[in-house]
């Protein structure tokens, strides 16, 4: 059966509405299991805050782990959360505002509220409801900006989108907001299809700047001539191209990512360009937070350490953690790389104090049973396939494969090997890890220990340097790479022709 769950911070911000035996606080749903009886499980999220890793953030971030259908989704409150990622999707409604505020005196600014899509004043609702399909929130804070320079003599245009929290709401308002949520939990929800494109030119985006960038040099060459073996122009671009990605048939991303970065703007305006893309913005939010990680692979029976979420306002979490496994303990941020923000903690007292100092930047933490092996498994993932095999051994004295100290960074030796060597139970979980992700570029990091393999993380934007991971595959690598992004994109022109 069907359930619709509504997530709120605390009972009493439901006070002005009746009792529904559909409400959940967010602690309550963060302690959910997953119920295999439901058919479907549909998540209101009415935290008190959407912003960027905030309870309402990992509302959405856990509830699309779970395989729930969540509004607001995590993509839409990244895109809300940056105007230039909202402002492509909004090009095409002049016709839409030009009927709205036909033949009206209205001052140069107007600034309405989309419940569900809908609104009190008819003039508007056509808006509302695109708006809707675009920006799935509970509640929606539209502005309007009356433009005189055009040379029409005037144009109207969306200037402003915020996800608005409905106990903000006043009392009209917040009658408005229970009968459209009445109505709203009554239909079924869809997605929009994805543009198409049809030219062969890859954009490459690269930072100069970057001390640690996943790709070196002469990984960057080797791919720039594998593409011009395939017949794909690759071009190098760093983040001041931003407005010629429309140039491009596909983008390949070889910066770190990040969801509060450019990368992502760069990931999402190309995908609604049409350009096939890797790393793929979907992939990049399912991988970047270990967090959304974790319930991911719970979800899925991946094996991974033994984990726990730790809440920011749940003191008895540290309690229970320390009766459940034995010290010393790994203490996660959710969106740290290459190390950083991953803590060992040895006592109780050491426990506290770095418990405190990491919950100044996120609301949840991720700790895990440590596992000491020496060394990880990574495994690169493309399109479900294994490709390559490296063993990437830990620093000399050091319990991870990156030290980072004062002034310089260490890194532990390696191996590389062919996929065939590596032991099967390795490869299995890896292909398990990222089926639920996706069919992107995943560089896959497993602890092997008693005949088992534990994945420790995914990579959305896996490392390939020269001399390290193509050690065995050589020129093949980069072949197999760009030949999948041929495939895509000849795939995608077939497509545009066909409709």
């Amino acid at each position: 059966m069907a359930r619709t769950l509504l997530v709120v911070d605390n009972l009493a911000d439901w006070a002005p509405y009746y009792p529904s035996d559909q409400l959940v606080t967010f602690e309550g749903y963060l302690a959910t299991e997953q119920n295999e009886n439901l058919q479907r499980v549909r998540v209101i999220n009415l935290c008190r805050s959407y912003g960027y890793l905030s309870d309402g953030y990992y509302c959405s971030l856990l509830a699309e782990a779970r395989g729930h259908h969540v509004i607001p989704s995590v993509k839409v409150l990244n895109d809300l959360d940056r105007g230039e990622l909202y402002r492509l999707q909004l090009e095409d409604l002049s016709q839409t505002l030009a009927k709205a505020l036909k033949s009206r005196e209205q001052p140069p600014t107007i600034t309405i509220r989309s419940y569900f899509g809908t609104i009190a004043e008819p003039a508007f609702q056509d808006l509302t409801r695109i708006l809707f399909e675009r920006f799935s929130c509970p509640v929606l804070e539209i502005t309007l900006s009356y433009q005189p320079q055009y040379p029409s003599g005037h144009k109207w245009e969306v200037s402003e989108l915020k996800a608005i929290p409905h106990h903000q709401l006043n009392e009209m308002e917040e009658t408005y907001f229970a009968n459209a949520l009445d109505k709203f939990s009554k239909k079924v929800w869809r997605k929009n299809r994805p543009k198409k494109s049809s030219r062969f030119d890859v954009a490459m985006l690269i930072n100069p700047e970057e001390k640690m960038p996943p790709s070196n040099r002469g990984a960057l060459k080797k791919f720039i001539a594998a593409g011009r073996h395939l017949g794909i122009d690759v071009e190098l671009i760093s983040p001041q191209h931003y407005v010629r990605l429309p140039e491009f048939d596909g983008l390949f991303i070889r910066e770190t990512t990040g969801i509060d970065h450019h990368t992502y703007r760069f990931a999402k305006k190309a995908e609604a360009e049409g350009l096939v893309v890797i790393d793929d913005p979907t992939s990049m939010l399912r991988c970047t937070n270990k967090i959304y990680l974790a319930d991911l692979f719970r979800t899925h029976r991946v094996p991974t350490p033994k984990t726990w979420l730790l809440h920011k306002n749940n003191a008895l979490h540290l309690d229970n953690l320390e009766k459940s496994t034995q010290f010393p303990i790994v203490i996660k941020i959710p969106d740290g790389s290459f190390s950083r923000g991953v803590v060992k903690v040895h006592n109780r007292a050491e426990l506290d104090q770095k418990v405190a100092e990491l919950f100044e930047k996120s609301s949840l933490l991720l700790a895990q049973e440590f596992l000491y092996t020496d060394f990880d498994w990574r495994i690169g993932v493309l399109n479900n396939k294994a490709l390559f095999a490296c063993r990437y051994y830990m620093v000399k004295n050091h319990w991870q494969i990156y030290r980072h100290g004062a002034t310089r960074i260490d890194s532990g030796n390696f191996d590389t090997l062919p996929t065939f060597e590596v032991p099967k139970i390795v490869i299995e979980t890896a292909l398990k890890a990222t089926q639920p992700i996706g069919n992107g570029f995943y560089g896959v990091d497993i602890k092997e220990k008693n005949g088992r393999g534990y994945v420790i993380e995914v990579n959305d934007n896996p490392n390939i340097d020269r001399g390290i991971e193509d050690r065995y595959l050589g020129d093949e690598l980069y072949h197999l790479i760009m030949a999948e992004f041929l495939r895509r994109m000849e795939n995608r022109r077939k497509g545009t022709h066909a409709g």
